[in-house]
């Protein structure tokens, strides 16, 4: 068994996933929808790293901007349904895009003798992509889980619409050029095995 496809090698069990700003503000009144369906492969490699027995670290925007659908104590800033954390998980608070600015995102992985974060959530371009950009400058491998993020239409500097599916193939592609290796939810499932794939190639210890 080779790693699996989009990524260099096995996934190691201190590895970490943040699910990153999964919240209700956008889905609010008054917003654009999101491009891609993302929640059921986030809620797939969710449930696949639980069983793996590998940290969760959620991420939540708690915003600091009046009015805003993620301040804390509105509805907009609960979970989407499904990622709530469960009791023994920890929850990084953010209000900035980065998610190991103003946080202990980068402590907690440390503690734990982690060198691989999984990010997913929403969304591709803004909180996900700053995250990756900015974890990968702190030296850890960073992977994307790219079908478990979306983007929005956001306005070009022209005036033209850049559309959801485009932002969404451009910024993966830039993390994977530069930052982060960049797999779908499968490969990264299939490559939470680093006690078969030992076995079967003899090689390093990844567990």
């Amino acid at each position: 068994m080779s790693a699996a496809a989009g990524l260099r090698a096995p996934i190691g069990a201190d590895a970490v996933l943040p699910p990153i700003d999964v919240q209700q503000g956008f889905d609010g009144p008054g917003r654009p929808a999101l491009g891609g369906r993302p929640d059921a492969p986030a809620l797939r490699l969710l449930a696949a790293w639980r069983a793996s027995g590998r940290a969760v670290i959620h991420v939540g925007r708690d915003s600091v901007k009046p009015g805003s659908a993620f301040a804390p104590g509105h509805p907009g800033n609960a979970f989407r349904e499904g990622f709530s954390p469960l009791p023994g998980e920890a929850l990084a608070a953010k209000s900035v895009n980065a998610a190991f600015i103003g946080t202990d995102l980068d402590l907690r992985p440390r503690r734990l003798g982690a060198s691989t974060v999984v990010a997913l959530g929403l969304t591709t371009d803004m909180c996900v992509s700053t995250t990756v950009r900015v974890g990968a400058n702190l030296g850890y491998r960073m992977i994307v889980a790219a079908d478990a993020c979306a983007a929005f239409d956001q306005p070009g500097l022209d005036g033209v619409v850049v559309s959801a599916a485009t932002i969404h193939a451009v910024h993966p592609g830039t993390l994977a050029n530069e930052f982060a290796e960049v797999a779908t939810v499968e490969a990264i499932i299939a490559a939470l095995a680093p006690r078969r794939w030992r076995a079967w190639r003899g090689g390093p210890n990844f567990c």
